[in-house]
């Protein structure tokens, strides 16, 4: 169902819990799996992702009957005469995906593991073909190198292996979660440039808090065979989430927001927003328990500015800084992109369409996200610039509705488009992949939602 956004004032001021990693909340979730003692995960994300997960671990875990439950992601179970047999869909959760396809890998018993339809148009033959240099029986049931997967758990010698550094970090952090369960451990070399590396980095230091040996040589890092330790932990906000507060502020004509559970020294790559957004007017504070957000003056947004800026190691708060510099009427070239077009969907191509829908004037070049400034906004007066601009936008705001495309990252990054104009977004719901109060919280400061 499609839901419309507005904002009387375009005054956001307040303050928000904000959700919790889904990043942090899985990679707890299946350390917590493959530990032999129990611990406590506080914090833990209510996202759809982390909520499929949990509990697709759990019936791993207890391996008994279960009827079909499409709102679980457990599709059905049986037994043959010796081994315990399931199907568990993933939805449509790339890291559910991804981690549970090592996970199984060790685990005794036969399981397919599948997904809804884009879920099986998303590659993972990098990963099965790893798993299966390890020793893993990992068989494809329909498309060579997709999901679903019939996977036969066995134990698994380690060892070392190469593996092509330009590859999405979750296939390399399923290996890694999984690597002191092996009996050789696992050394990984890494070929090429390595994308994605804060995740990387933050799936080595969660392994560390949990008593793994764990260590960067070279372009290798080396796991040593061995248990993980129980330990309480809690998780921290979720930086992602943040950045579609940020591209509010940068919108806003007053703002000044506290958002709580948020650290200054975090494991996530996508803290890196408040550096971005500096240059949009966004002023971010360390307060006690989180950050507040202030919009202040920003005179380097100056007439011919150009925005660039490498998503590599952040490709998931990409839309959300392309929309804000559409709005904020700055050329902009966006690189780093290449994960993005394996997401949800391809979100280079969503993010260019669905901008130049609402007349912006958007190009992609190769893997690059190309925003042109509106020449034609431009006036003498600069206080006149913007008032014309904002009539232009919220005139095609109005005509239009922005297609999610199952993306919740297209939901979030549009909606602040609402402090522009009233905006129509289709399929309210996606939010709940990572963000499942997203709405609600933006009523608490002042949008009619």
């Amino acid at each position: 169902m499609s839901i419309s956004i507005s904002h009387p004032t375009q005054i956001v001021k307040g303050e928000i819990w904000l959700t919790s990693s889904k990043s942090e909340s899985n990679r707890a979730l299946i350390i917590q799996a493959l530990c032999n003692d129990d611990f406590k995960i506080d914090n833990l994300s209510i996202s759809d992702d982390t909520r499929i997960l949990k509990v697709l671990l759990d019936k791993i875990s207890s391996q008994k009957e279960v009827v079909r439950a499409d709102n679980d992601g457990v599709e059905n179970f049986d037994e043959d005469t010796d081994n315990y047999r399931q199907t568990l869909s993933a939805g449509l959760a790339g890291t559910v995906m991804r981690f549970l396809t090592a996970f199984l890998a060790i685990k005794n018993g036969d399981t397919v593991l599948t997904g809804e339809h884009r879920m099986k148009e998303r590659p993972i033959r990098v990963l099965v073909d790893v798993l299966r240099q390890l020793g893993a029986n990992i068989e494809y049931m329909e498309k060579e190198g997709f999901p679903p997967l019939k996977i036969t758990g066995v134990a698994l010698e380690g060892g070392k292996i190469t593996i092509d550094g330009s590859i999405s970090s979750q296939y390399i952090s399923a290996l890694l979660m999984i690597a002191p369960k092996l009996k050789n451990g696992i050394q990984i070399e890494f070929s090429g440039e390595i994308i994605s590396k804060p995740y990387i980095n933050m799936t080595i230091e969660m392994m560390r808090y949990f008593g793994v040996s764990v260590r960067w040589e070279g372009s290798t890092i080396i796991v040593d065979a061995g248990n993980y330790k129980a330990k309480n932990s809690s998780i921290e906000a979720d930086w992602s989430a943040a950045s579609y507060w940020y591209s509010m502020v940068a919108l806003a004509k007053e703002a000044d927001i506290t958002l709580y559970g948020l650290k200054q020294q975090s494991l996530q790559g996508d803290a890196v927003v408040q550096e971005i957004y500096k240059k949009m007017g966004v002023k971010t504070e360390f307060v006690n328990g989180g950050i507040r957000l202030t919009k202040i003056c920003h005179p380097e947004l100056v007439e011919g500015l150009i925005f660039e800026y490498d998503f590599t190691n952040c490709p998931d708060i990409a839309q959300t800084v392309a929309v804000t510099c559409a709005a904020l009427n700055i050329s902009a070239k966006l690189t780093g992109l290449k994960t993005l077009r394996i997401k949800e969907t391809d979100r280079i191509i969503a993010i260019q369409t669905e901008l130049n829908k609402l007349g912006f004037n958007v190009e992609v070049e190769e893997d690059d996200i190309i925003i042109h400034s509106t020449t034609s906004l431009r006036t003498e007066s600069s206080e006149v610039k913007q008032s014309h601009s904002d009539k232009k936008i919220a005139s095609f705001l109005a005509m239009t509705s922005v297609k999610t495309y199952n993306d919740h990252r297209m939901a979030m990054a549009f909606a602040p488009l609402a402090l522009l104009g009233k905006i129509t977004i289709e399929d309210e719901n996606v939010v709940a992949k990572s963000y499942p109060n997203f709405w609600k919280d933006l009523e608490k400061v002042g949008f009619n939602v």
